[in-house]
């Protein structure tokens, strides 16, 4: 994940990225949906005034809609998005 900083008061904007060498369109899709969902159910856990770019791995292809969400709140910690911690998961 790479993250930007605009702004206080900003909302979030997130883009994704996933590479042909993940898979075909479809998984590449599901992927995208499964990050895009994750944060969008979640987004008033995370601190406002950031541009976040998600980079999907080859191994996201196998993963659960679970593994990704808490694959993203492991990110949000790393990089200390996240304003309340301990929820989510």
């Amino acid at each position: 994940m790479y993250v930007l900083e605009k702004g206080r008061g900003q909302e979030n904007r997130v883009g994704i990225s996933v590479s042909k060498k993940v898979g075909n369109s479809v998984v590449r899709h599901r992927i995208k949906r499964l990050i895009r969902e994750s944060f969008r159910t979640h987004w008033r856990q995370w601190r406002a005034g950031y541009d976040l770019v998600v980079i999907a791995r080859q191994n996201a292809k196998d993963k659960s809609y679970q593994e990704i969400e808490s694959a993203l709140f492991h990110l949000g910690r790393h990089h200390q998005l996240l304003e309340r911690e301990g929820e989510g998961e």
